[in-house]
């Protein structure tokens, strides 16, 4: 049976997600940046929280892990730097597994953000929740890792399946998307920011997105091919990424 994904927005920019495995009504939280948003969606939903499934350590994703564990009892898995602000109990690494009743997530390694920063990622249905590392049209900042770490990770997430749906942890993509035409001038990514543009005027969200949609345009992951406008014709791909990560770090617009 499948997973049921509930997105809600929390703080200024966050989103939260709350997931449920049909087969067993077992529910899971993926981080807790806001510990009273989080709860009130479980109320709401009416769902029995037994997880509470950490990215990485900051205070918008792993701050609200006290406060939801004691009013609802779950357990919370993430990686070990997770402990330097909240609780945890039990440290995961890539290439472990989480099970939630019959659903089980993989664990990506997905360091660059912070050193620790991991994925999740169900087969059976496609999904993949990325945190901070992967954004629409965009990357996570580079706070504690190297260039060449956070490449490795996009990557790991880049061969994911296509039509995976991402999920990730801000509403960052109109953004994204201005820097992202300072660098590309590709049709496809011309036309997907109209459309980001038009949605958040609406007030509606740009996530989920795909591994497809996110290969297609987001200057990150086509880095590579960005390098001579970035000033990095002939480098390494990690390097061409340090420069677009770079150029985005000083862009203004």
């Amino acid at each position: 049976m499948p997973l049921t994904v509930h997105q809600f927005p929390c703080l200024s920019d966050n989103y939260g997600y709350l997931v449920r495995d049909e087969a067993t009504g077992l529910a899971a939280c993926i981080d807790t940046p806001d510990a009273a948003a989080v709860l009130a969606q479980l109320k709401a939903l009416g769902w029995r929280l037994a997880l509470i499934m950490n990215t990485h350590w900051h205070p918008d994703h792993a701050g609200g892990n006290a406060e939801v564990q004691a009013a609802t009892g779950a357990k919370i898995v993430g990686p070990a730097e997770v402990r330097r602000i909240a609780p945890l109990d039990r440290e995961l690494s890539g290439g472990e597994t989480v099970e939630l009743g019959e659903t089980t997530f993989e664990v990506i390694e997905a360091g660059g953000h912070t050193l620790g920063h991991i994925a999740y990622y169900d087969d059976a249905d496609r999904i993949a929740f990325v945190g901070d590392t992967l954004f629409a049209l965009g990357c996570g900042r580079l706070f504690e890792g190297e260039p060449a770490q956070m490449w490795a990770s996009l990557s790991r997430l880049a061969a994911l399946p296509d039509e995976t749906t991402v999920y990730c942890a801000h509403e960052y993509t109109a953004a994204n998307a201005r820097f992202a035409l300072s660098v590309d001038d590709d049709p496809a990514l011309k036309a997907r920011a109209e459309q980001i543009f038009a949605a958040r005027e609406r007030g509606e969200p740009t996530v989920p997105t795909t591994i497809a949609l996110e290969k297609a345009t987001n200057p990150f992951l086509r880095a590579p091919l960005l390098a001579a406008r970035v000033g990095a014709a002939d480098k390494p791909a990690h390097e061409a990424f340090a420069a677009v990560r770079a150029a985005k770090d000083n862009f203004k617009g």
